[in-house]
């Protein structure tokens, strides 16, 4: 670390640009191309300089194929790894000087799947937005590997996700809520006139539910092959509204989220809570553990999960 950190630290500043392409680079799966449109830079401004820092350093971090990347060298995963670092460091820098000159300023990014995002967040989001006018505040979905992986890469402040996120390591996780799930169908479904429901009445009929790679879905196929049975999946999405819709459409029953059924807006639809089949997931808060937070993304997690002060966030950094 000691001799990048010297390498780092020179007058040409470009070491510190240099450090970012190759950073870029492999965020973009080794895409030069991609790397430079994301860098708002040109493709040769960006090869240029990663041989030059190649050169430095008198050795390759890219090992090629023509002018092709194709893989990270050991020593490049070496040096990616402490790119990261210094340039983490160097943001951590940033902020810590932000706190101090524009205290209620600056960027609060949250990464989370679109469930979250919809039902979970806009009370938090809204009570925010009015105590911290001038912070702008960007919302990124995706799945939970995504989220966890955007703020493990500095990508976000914040990740909320269900259990997978809580695998990261580099993350401190804590938990926000548990949740489970209900069947949805119309009222004149003949599912209804079968119950008590069990797993064996709902695997009769074609489904329509979360991607299993979203929302705890995981879970919910895990209850299914524990039981020795094979759900007739006809169609999955990441968003409950579109699994509400072919619903509606008689495609199928929807098994989703429970938060994710509004009385009101879902009316033409008949709910049942069918948390007895299936264990409660949890929705969880992720954090980098090395990363620093201004006092409003504290202030933010605080209104988001009120048991979580500012206090009881940094003692499970520590």
């Amino acid at each position: 670390m000691l001799t990048l950190c010297n390498f780092v630290i020179k007058k040409d500043l470009m070491n510190l640009i240099q450090l970012r392409y190759i950073r870029e680079i492999v965020h973009q799966n080794l895409s030069i191309s991609n790397a430079s449109e994301a860098l708002h830079t040109s493709q040769s401004g960006v090869s240029r300089q990663v041989q030059l820092l190649e050169e430095e350093l008198k050795l390759l971090i890219f090992q090629r194929n023509g002018k092709r990347l194709i893989s990270v060298t050991e020593p490049g995963k070496i040096i990616v790894n402490l790119a990261e670092r210094v340039l983490r460091e160097l943001d951590n820098i940033k902020r810590v000087g932000e706190e101090f000159t524009q205290k209620d300023r600056g960027t609060l990014t949250i990464a989370t799947t679109h469930t979250q995002a919809r039902y979970f967040l806009p009370p938090a989001v809204k009570q925010f937005m009015q105590e911290y006018p001038n912070v702008t505040l960007t919302i990124h979905q995706g799945n939970p590997t995504q989220v966890a992986e955007q703020v493990v890469s500095g990508g976000a402040d914040i990740g909320i996700a269900t259990e997978s996120i809580s695998t990261y390591e580099n993350l401190l996780c804590l938990p926000c809520y548990q949740w489970n799930r209900c069947v949805v169908a119309p009222f004149e479904h003949p599912l209804w006139n079968d119950l008590p429901l069990t797993l064996e009445k709902i695997v009769r009929y074609p489904l329509i539910t979360y991607d299993f790679s979203f929302t705890g879905g995981s879970v919910v196929k895990r209850v299914f092959n524990q039981a020795g049975l094979e759900p007739n999946v006809v169609l999955t999405a990441i968003d409950a509204d579109v699994i509400k819709t072919y619903v509606n459409l008689g495609l199928g029953v929807g098994l989703l989220a429970t938060m994710a059924y509004d009385p009101e807006r879902d009316g033409n639809l008949r709910m049942l809570d069918v948390g007895h089949l299936f264990p409660a997931s949890t929705t969880y808060l992720g954090l980098r553990r090395d990363a620093f937070l201004r006092d409003y993304i504290y202030d933010f997690i605080h209104i988001l999960v009120p048991e979580l002060n500012r206090n009881t966030v940094l003692a499970a950094l520590k």
